[in-house]
């Protein structure tokens, strides 16, 4: 098979540039380790360039929603960016285009209610144009006409012919979801990843099957000679991730049997009502996984936000079979198995022995029996989410602070973890970010953690009804690690927090630059005059996040210290439900000015 010379000139000029600047490349390999059987070939990398000061320009555009003006003086400012992401809400087709470019490798458009569809053919040319491999994210807000979408997708895709990745959500279509069924013709064959919400199970089902007899038919005329374009039907998808309305057992087969090279597989769905037995998720299903050779993520979620329901034909011996098949699994994310036991949970945390990630959601029969003997499983944790476990207490996170390489530790939801645990969790020495929101934790527990050596950046305590603001000074004051190293601080829907927990935060956590104190009622406007004085000494990081919802203590006229240069900084900030919200134009024209300066 023949190159074409465009490719070829494409890939040395990649190849020159990272060789020129190494550091300037982020290179991700999936399914690396597990890449030792004979009958598939090793799948290729995904490379994404991304310069470093790529970064700053995702936080300014991110975080808050840009005009057309501050848009353009931002790109002025960091030209020849390679990857982007910005909220679109408050911009035009024009101000997108003017983005784009030989440079442009990565495009994330959020919240793009403003924009046409012909956006989407103005990306595919511009890569159609200079021949540029893309990293392409979209977030639409409803279809008011599908055909023209559709139209302008396919010259997208037609355009993008080097397309690594496609990532498109569409929101507000709950009871419309079938608009991909025709995408499959049109994707590209160099892509590796695929996101795609939300979709009917049928018609998920019916574009993978197509993508896998497109592949076939590729396949067969390749071997007979039949030359193909770069346009030519996929080869080898790694990365799935589809949001459906019901994950069921002909789903998984199609996936299993048409996907062979798949590395990542994240399934959610959020049926409305209970699902049918007969077509629902099962442990056989589970079992199918074990084919997909590659295998290394794994997410199967099922929401209760549209109805409480969960994964009932699934138990212990689905996830025996699941982590038997699937010995190559680094990163496990289910959620919604109200059948499965403590066993089950352990038999994937013991049978995994690259496990490095894993999280369980709405596990009512999830307790601290399966993390009894967490100390022998051979898995090296980074990462552990229990969320909305209610029988998790303090006795988990004891025996998950015997893990030396634990760098994330979320137990949001679980109520009965308690004081007891924090003096194991503040001796991490990896760990730098806890979740503890709605947790039984008191002032006590909190001095426990100010005096540990953990180096936590993230904390979370939102909702922590019994500790107060005498638990913030003891904290940050307690001279541990954490009040060096936190840069984000999350007190919100705690009745205790009053000015006294702001000037704290304010006079000791010098780092913090994300703070939310939302629906805290006693916080007033002293609060903000003391961020605003404090923020000036040297030493002092930039607020760049602030989150005051339902702060009622704020007065309208309080809303003028937003100009105070100690808010220079500041990118996003959260004032619904307070006396600020009726001045809303105020707040948006004193963020555009802040972005221009």
């Amino acid at each position: 098979m023949k190159e074409p010379p465009q490719q070829r000139r494409r890939r040395s000029d990649r190849t020159s540039a990272e060789q020129h600047n190494p550091r300037d490349t982020v290179e991700t390999e999936l399914g690396g380790s597990l890449l030792r059987r004979q009958r598939l070939p090793r799948p290729p990398l995904i490379r994404l360039s991304s310069p470093l000061h790529s970064l700053l320009s995702r936080s300014l555009c991110k975080n808050f929603s840009p005009d057309a003006e501050t848009l353009n003086h931002v790109i002025c400012r960091f030209s020849g960016l390679s990857a982007l992401t910005v909220d679109c809400i408050r911009l035009v087709d024009a101000s997108v285009n003017n983005l784009l470019g030989p440079h442009l490798r990565e495009l994330n458009l959020l919240k793009c209610c403003s924009l046409s569809y012909h956006v989407l053919a103005s990306v595919g040319h511009n890569c159609r144009i200079h021949l540029i491999a893309m990293v392409l994210m979209l977030e639409l807000v409803g279809l008011n006409s599908p055909a023209l979408f559709q139209g302008k997708l396919v010259e997208l895709l037609e355009g993008c012919l080097y397309l690594e990745s496609l990532s498109i959500k569409i929101r507000g279509t709950e009871h419309d979801l079938n608009f991909f069924q025709f995408l499959a013709p049109f994707l590209p064959k160099t892509i590796k990843a695929l996101k795609l919400r939300p979709m009917f199970k049928n018609d998920a089902i019916l574009f993978i099957y197509e993508v896998r007899d497109r592949s076939y038919f590729l396949e067969t005329s390749t071997k007979l000679g039949t030359p193909f374009s770069p346009g030519s039907p996929i080869l080898g998808l790694q990365c799935l991730s589809l949001v459906i309305d019901i994950i069921s057992d002909d789903l998984i087969i199609s996936i299993v049997s048409s996907l062979p090279l798949l590395a990542e597989l994240d399934l959610e769905d959020s049926p409305s009502i209970g699902p049918s037995i007969s077509y629902d998720l099962t442990k056989s299903d589970l079992q199918c996984l074990g084919s997909c050779q590659y295998l290394t993520s794994l997410s199967l979620m099922r929401s209760r936000q549209n109805h409480q329901v969960s994964f009932k034909r699934v138990n212990d011996l689905g996830m025996f079979l699941l982590s038997e098949g699937c010995k190559g699994l680094e990163s496990v994310r289910i959620g919604g198995f109200s059948k499965v036991t403590d066993a089950g949970f352990a038999a994937i945390l013991h049978s995994c022995q690259k496990l490095r990630k894993f999280e369980v959601r709405n596990a009512s029969l999830l307790s601290d029996l399966a993390f009894l003997d967490i100390t022998r499983a051979p898995c090296p944790l980074v990462e552990v989410r229990l969320l909305s476990c209610s029988l998790i207490t303090s006795d988990t996170g004891g025996q998950l602070a015997s893990s030396s390489t634990l760098e994330v530790l979320d137990l949001g939801g679980c109520k009965s973890i308690a004081d007891a645990s924090l003096s194991s969790i503040s001796c991490l020495n990896m760990l730098t970010s806890l979740n503890l929101g709605g947790a039984d934790v008191t002032n006590s527990g909190l001095a426990l953690l100010g005096r540990g050596s953990s180096p936590i950046a993230r904390l979370s305590l939102r909702g922590c009804k019994r500790a107060s603001d005498k638990g913030v000074a003891l904290l940050l004051r307690g001279e541990g690690a954490i009040s060096k190293t936190l840069s984000s601080l999350d007190i919100g829907y705690m009745p205790g927090i009053s000015d006294r927990a702001v000037r704290t935060i304010s006079k000791v956590a010098h780092a913090v630059i994300e703070l939310c104190i939302r629906q805290c009622y006693f916080v007033t406007d002293a609060s903000l005059k003391t961020l605003a004085s404090e923020r000036l000494q040297d030493g002092t990081k930039e607020l760049r996040k602030l989150d005051v919802y339902n702060c009622t203590g704020f007065s309208v006229e309080s809303l003028g210290l937003l100009k105070k240069p100690a808010f220079r900084g500041l990118q996003w900030i959260g004032y619904g439900g307070t006396r600020w919200a009726s001045k809303g134009d105020f707040v948006s024209t004193t963020f555009a000015r802040k972005g221009r300066g």
